[in-house]
């Protein structure tokens, strides 16, 4: 029997775009290994394997010097990147990150010396992402990461709490609040008078004195105490790194391009009053977020002013690398998945992809369960027709259709109100009920009732 040896295949490269970057080289990233491919012609070898030594991430810089190469594109493949990347901006290169799920070659063909060809002939076409947004992306999830830690001492402030059953929870709202945390400051400090900790009340405060006060006559051991003192230091750093990232996040933001001239354009009047909210950056992120986009997203209810700037870090403020609105509803994954075979849906639901932008969305649109606003009634439509999961999700797709338009046309939002909405709501279904009705031979006529 003739055993057929399969080819392998070679990445075509065509000459009908220009080249951008003819000076670009790919590297494909592993653990213990690098292929680097530059274009054919620099050298006899255009692919090239490296380990993943020290010494051999210099030789990679040295070989890619030889070759003329001025800029370099790798996959972030985990962490193994970062010491290659560091190496080369080092030497000089421009060192561009890429996605490999978004630059991945055709399926089933798959190799290390594709893979670093293919980045290579996609980087010499063009492919780059804005680097400065990136910058501001990573700042952002830094605070992210910083207040999920800090809510972690939270709940260890909680725990020591209870178990002196000391009932602060019970009786406020919030114990990082101003009352909760004089109260607890005055605890690790070696008070352990319940009157004395209930005259710390705020006056805002719903309970009583009396009734906060009953909630502290407590069990006070050293070995909580002990817990509780660490929780209240280590919350205390937290914020104090949260505050040094906003200093580093305000002056980033200083270094965009500005999308729009404040001073020609001014901001216009904001939605609600603004009121002071957990977490919150600690500088003006709504002008900063206005001036590098050029529309104020905090106009759409349920996004505040950090929601904003989280969005614009993760997406950029070039939408026109989405074709249309549904290329950007489905790159969120949060649009229907259509699978049809032989005519036949087979399923509907959302694809299952990791990405901020979708998780911020739908937190928002939950947000809007209770609100006034028309994008709340057609949450609470959406919720009551489809479930509460599909219902959440259509809403976040409505919110991310409405930052696209704004942000590719530069139009602003107009909320029409709850009642508006409702009304236009009850004329298309009665338009429809009376097409329906005209097709099958009769007449839609209102009750006299």
């Amino acid at each position: 029997m003739t055993r057929w040896k399969r080819k392998q295949p070679k990445v075509e490269v065509t000459d009908q775009l220009p080249r951008i970057n003819a000076d670009a080289a790919g590297i494909d990233v592993g653990a213990s290994e690098h292929w680097v491919a530059v274009p054919a012609g620099r050298t006899a070898e255009p692919v090239k394997q490296f380990g993943a030594f020290t010494v051999e991430l210099y030789q990679v810089a040295d070989w890619l010097k030889q070759c003329g190469i001025k800029t370099v594109a790798m996959e972030s493949t985990g962490v193994y990147w970062i010491p290659l990347y560091q190496v080369l901006e080092e030497r000089g290169f421009e060192v561009i990150l890429v996605n490999a799920r978004h630059a991945k070659n055709v399926a089933g063909r798959k190799t290390d010396v594709l893979d670093c060809q293919w980045l290579q002939m996609l980087h010499s076409y063009g492919f780059r992402p804005v680097g400065a947004i990136c910058a501001l992306r990573s700042y952002l999830r830094h605070r992210q990461m910083l207040i999920e830690y800090g809510a972690g001492h939270v709940q260890h402030m909680q725990k020591a709490l209870t178990q002196m059953n000391l009932q602060l929870a019970q009786v406020l709202s919030d114990i990082t609040g101003s009352t909760g945390m004089k109260i607890i400051r005055a605890i690790v400090a070696g008070e352990r008078d319940p009157q004395r900790l209930a005259d710390m009340r705020d006056s805002r405060t719903k309970n009583n004195e009396e009734t906060i006060a009953k909630a502290l006559e407590g069990d006070y051991r050293a070995e909580h105490l002990f817990a509780l003192s660490q929780a209240v230091a280590l919350f205390d750093f937290y914020q104090q790194q949260i505050t040094r990232c906003d200093e580093q996040i305000a002056e980033h933001l200083k270094s965009l391009e500005s999308k729009t001239d404040i001073r020609t354009h001014p901001m216009p009047p904001a939605r609600v009053k603004k009121r002071h909210r957990r977490n919150e950056p600690g500088f003006d992120a709504r002008h900063d977020a206005y001036r590098i986009s050029g529309v104020d997203l905090t106009q759409i209810d349920s996004i505040s002013e950090s929601t904003a700037l989280t969005i614009l870090s993760e997406i950029g403020t070039d939408m026109s690398r989405w074709k249309t609105e549904k290329h950007f509803c489905s790159w969120l994954a949060i649009c229907p998945n259509n699978r049809i075979s032989g005519g036949k849906v087979l399923q509907r639901h959302t694809r299952k992809a990791p990405n901020r932008v979708a998780d911020v969305l739908r937190i928002c649109a939950q947000s809007l369960l209770n609100s006034k606003s028309a994008l709340g009634a057609y949450c609470r439509r959406m919720c009551s027709r489809l479930g509460m999961p599909k219902g959440i999700t259509a809403t976040a797709h409505k919110l991310a259709l409405l930052i696209y338009r704004m942000i590719r046309l530069g139009k602003d939002y107009v909320d029409i109100g709850q009642d508006r909405y409702e009304r236009q709501y009850k004329e298309r279904a009665l338009k429809n009920l009376a097409r329906r009705a005209k097709e099958m031979g009769m007449q839609l006529v209102p009750s006299t009732r």
